[in-house]
C-alpha cells in the first residue's frame, strides 16, 4: 500500500508519481492494483488476494447509508474474526457491506467505535483509512508490528507506505532528504537490525508496533500508542496446573483455526522445532491435503532437514524440502537486501527466502511459529538469570570488580564474558539475542565519527515500564519491542512477500498472548529447560521426539563458509568494492575477516553485519548495486 497526503490539496498532481513508485512493491500483490485520490490524499495499492477473490479490491471505499464511501481504505493484513465483526456491526449498528472481505470490516469498526476498533481486531495489520468527512488520515499497526509502515513528512505533506523503497523514488516530489542517520546506523551495528521507530534515512520512519496515527493536510502526525504489552503474571494454583496447560492449548487451537481462514491453500513451515510442529499438527486438522516446507543446507550438522521430515511423516502431511548452497546464498543476497529496505544481518533471512520462493509454487499462504519464543520464554538466553544469580547477587563493589577483571582477560579467554555479564545489571547486558559489535570493537570498525549512542537508547524507556518484573519477563517484553519486531518479523514479512506469499503467525494473536503473559517464571523456564507451560500444553499435539528437544534457532553455517573458500574471496571483495569508506574503516574490517579465516577468533557475525551493509549502501546509496528483480507472475489463486 501507498499513500501520499498533501499539504496543498493538489493530490491529483501528486497521482502519476504515487503509481510509478507502486512499482516498487509490486511483488507485495501481484494479482490486482488500484488508486484512488480527491483533493487532498492519493492512495495506491497492489493486492495479493486472499478472502473475496473477485471483490474487496482496493482502494475500498464504505460508509454508511447517509454517508455512502464516506471511507477510502488501504489496508495490508489480515483480519482473522472479520467474520464475528461484521455479524456484530450488522447486528448491533445495522452495518450493510457490499463485499464478503474484511476491508469492509475494519472501516465500520472504525466508523462505529472510532479508534477503539483497534482493540476488537485479530489479525496482523498496517492500514490507512481517510475520512471525507472529516478530512483526516488514520494510520494504524497491530500489536506486535507484523506488517509495516514506513513514513515521511515534508512542507509538502504526509506519504505512507508498505515499502521503504517506494517512498525514496517520492522523495523528489515530496522534497524529502535522503542522509544517512548515524544513530540508526550505529544501533545496526550493535544490535544487527535497525530498531523501531529509526530508519536507515534520517527523514523517513516507521510507526511503531501497537501505534496509530492521525494526520490532518499541512500538519505532522499525532502518534498514539494504543497498544502496551503487560504481563499480569498469575501464579499456578496446586491441583489446578493441568487447566491452565488446557487453557493454553485451546486457545492455540482456536488461533490456528482463525488463521486458517482464506479462500486459497494454506501451507505451513515446518522445521525440528516445537513451535513450527505445532502450528503445522494443528493446521493439518483443517487441511488433510496441507503442505509443510522446510529448507536446510549442504554441510552436514546445520540442517533440521531429517527432524523435519520425520514429523511430516509422523503428521501425514505432504513434505518439501529446499536445500541451500553456498554459492547460491551469496549470489542471492543483492536482490534479498533490495526486498529488506533496510539491513537485517540475521543469516537464517537468507534460507528463508529460498523456502519461501519453493513455497510460492505450491500454496499462496504458510502459517509459521514466530512469536512463541517472546511469549512463552523459549530462549536459552532467558535462563542467563539463573546462571548468573551467584554473580548478580554479590555486592556492587564486588561486581564492579569483577568487571574490571573481566576487562583485561584476552578475547577468546573462557568465562570472560561471564564475569563481565555477571558484574552488569540486567538493563545494561541485556539487549536482545544479538550483541554484534561492542564499544571497542565498534570503535575500530566506524570511521569518521566516535560511537555516541548505544543499546539504551532502545532499551531504556522499555525497561522503565517493566521496574519490579522478574527478569526472565523483562526480557520477554524488552524482546517485544526490540528483537521481534525489529529482526524475526522484518524477515518473516519482507522474505515472504519477496515471493508473494503471505505469512500467518498464529502465535502472535491477542488472546494467545493474553493467556501467556499470566505465566509465572517457573511456568516458562528452569534449569533445564524453557517453555516449560508450552511444552507440557502441547504434549497431545507435538510428536515426542521434537516436544523436549533442544531449541537450535535457524543455523547457518556461515562461520566455517566465511572462514573457507566458500564465502571467504566473495566478502573481501564485497569489501573492496563498497564505497562506504568514510563510514567503515575498511583495513579494520579486512582484518577481522584474515583473523577469522585463520581460524584465531571467531568474527563471522561482525563480518556479516559490514557486508550487508556494504550491500545495502551498494544498493541504495551508491546505486552501483543492480540487484535482478523477478516480476511476479504467480497465479490469483493455488
Amino acid at each position: 500500500m501507498l499513500g501520499t497526503l498533501t499539504a496543498n490539496a493538489d493530490a491529483a498532481s501528486r497521482a502519476e508519481a504515487t503509481e510509478a513508485a507502486m512499482r516498487c512493491q509490486r511483488h507485495r500483490g501481484p494479482d490486482d492494483r488500484g488508486s484512488w485520490h480527491d483533493d487532498d490524499l492519493v492512495l495506491g495499492f497492489n493486492r495479493l488476494a486472499f478472502i473475496d477473490l473477485e471483490h474487496s479490491h482496493q482502494p475500498l471505499l464504505w460508509g454508511p447509508p447517509e454517508q455512502p464511501d464516506r471511507y477510502a481504505l488501504t489496508f495490508n493484513g489480515e483480519i482473522y474474526n472479520y467474520l464475528e465483526l461484521r455479524e456484530e456491526l450488522a447486528r448491533e449498528h445495522g452495518a450493510v457491506f457490499a463485499t464478503e472481505g474484511d476491508g469492509e470490516a475494519i472501516s465500520a469498526a472504525f466508523h462505529h467505535w472510532g479508534a477503539d476498533a483497534l482493540h476488537r481486531l485479530r489479525g496482523m495489520f498496517a492500514f490507512g483509512i481517510w475520512d471525507t468527512v472529516e478530512r483526516t488520515l488514520f494510520l494504524a499497526r497491530d500489536p506486535f508490528g507484523i506488517k509495516p509502515l514506513f513514513l515521511t513528512t515534508t512542507a509538502a505533506g504526509t506519504a505512507f507506505s508498505s515499502e521503504k523503497k517506494s517512498l525514496l523514488e517520492l522523495a523528489p516530489s515530496l522534497g524529502v532528504g535522503l542522509e544517512l542517520d548515524p544513530r540508526a546506523l550505529q544501533h545496526y551495528l550493535v544490535l544487527q537490525y535497525v530498531p523501531e521507530p529509526e530508519t536507515l534515512h534520517a527523514e523517513i520512519t516507521r510507526l511503531e508496533s501497537g501505534c496509530h496515527a492521525v494526520v490532518r493536510p499541512g500538519h505532522d502526525p499525532v502518534v498514539t500508542r494504543w497498544f502496551t504489552p503487560d504481563f499480569p503474571v498469575q501464579r499456578f494454583v496446586q491441583g489446578e496446573e493441568q487447566r491452565r496447560y488446557d487453557e493454553i492449548s485451546e486457545v492455540l487451537q482456536d488461533s490456528v483455526a482463525k488463521h486458517m481462514r482464506a479462500d486459497v491453500t494454506v501451507g505451513s513451515f515446518l522445521s525440528g522445532g516445537i513451535d513450527s510442529t505445532a502450528i503445522a499438527a494443528l493446521a493439518k486438522r483443517h487441511n488433510p491435503d496441507l503442505v509443510t516446507f522446510t529448507t536446510g543446507f549442504e554441510r552436514a550438522g546445520y540442517s533440521e532437514v531429517d527432524v523435519a521430515a520425520e514429523t511430516a511423516e509422523l503428521l501425514g502431511v505432504r513434505h518439501v524440502v529446499r536445500t541451500v548452497g553456498p554459492a547460491e546464498f551469496a549470489a542471492a543476497l543483492p536482490a534479498i537486501v533490495w526486498y529488506l529496505d533496510d539491513p537485517v544481518a540475521d543469516p537464517a533471512l537468507v534460507p528463508l527466502w529460498f523456502v519461501a520462493r519453493e513455497a510460492r509454487k505450491h500454496v499462496k499462504v504458510v502459517l509459521s511459529g514466530e512469536g512463541a519464543d517472546e511469549l512463552f520464554g523459549g530462549y536459552t538466553i532467558y535462563r542467563e538469570p539463573l546462571s548468573l544469580a551467584r554473580l548478580t547477587g554479590l555486592p556492587a563493589p564486588l561486581r564492579r570488580g569483577l568487571g574490571r577483571l573481566s576487562s583485561v582477560i584476552p578475547e577468546g579467554t573462557r568465562g570472560k564474558d561471564l564475569l563481565r555479564r555477571g558484574s552488569l545489571d540486567l538493563e545494561q547486558r541485556y539487549y536482545g539475542n544479538a550483541r554484534i559489535f561492542q564499544d571497542e570493537r565498534l570503535r575500530s570498525v566506524l570511521k569518521g565519527f566516535e560511537p555516541a549512542w548505544g543499546h539504551t537508547d532502545v532499551t531504556a524507556s522499555v525497561y522503565a515500564q517493566s521496574v519490579g518484573w522478574d527478569p526472565v519477563t523483562r526480557m520477554q517484553h524488552l524482546d517485544l519491542f526490540t528483537w521481534l519486531r525489529g529482526d524475526i518479523l522484518v524477515k518473516a514479512d519482507k522474505m515472504t512477500m519477496a515471493n508473494s506469499l503471505e505469512l500467518r503467525v498464529p502465535f502472535l494473536d491477542p488472546e494467545v498472548f493474553r493467556v501467556a503473559s499470566r505465566l509465572p517464571l517457573e511456568e516458562k523456564i528452569s534449569a533445564d529447560t524453557t517453555k516449560h507451560a508450552l511444552r507440557r500444553a502441547l504434549a497431545d499435539i507435538v510428536p515426542a521426539h521434537v516436544l523436549h528437544r533442544r531449541k537450535l534457532g535457524f543455523p547457518v553455517p556461515l562461520r566455517h563458509w566465511l572462514a573457507g573458500e566458500e564465502l571467504g574471496g566473495w566478502a573481501r571483495e564485497v569489501i573492496s568494492a563498497s564505497q562506504t569508506d568514510h563510514l567503515v574503516d575498511k583495513t579494520a574490517v579486512l582484518a577481522m575477516l584474515d583473523e577469522h579465516r585463520s581460524g584465531t577468533l571467531d568474527h563471522s557475525r561482525r563480518i556479516w553485519t559490514v557486508l550487508v551493509l556494504m550491500l545495502w549502501h551498494g544498493i541504495f546509496v551508491e546505486r552501483r548495486i543492480h540487484p535482478e528483480i523477478a516480476e511476479p507472475h504467480y497465479p490469483v489463486s493455488i
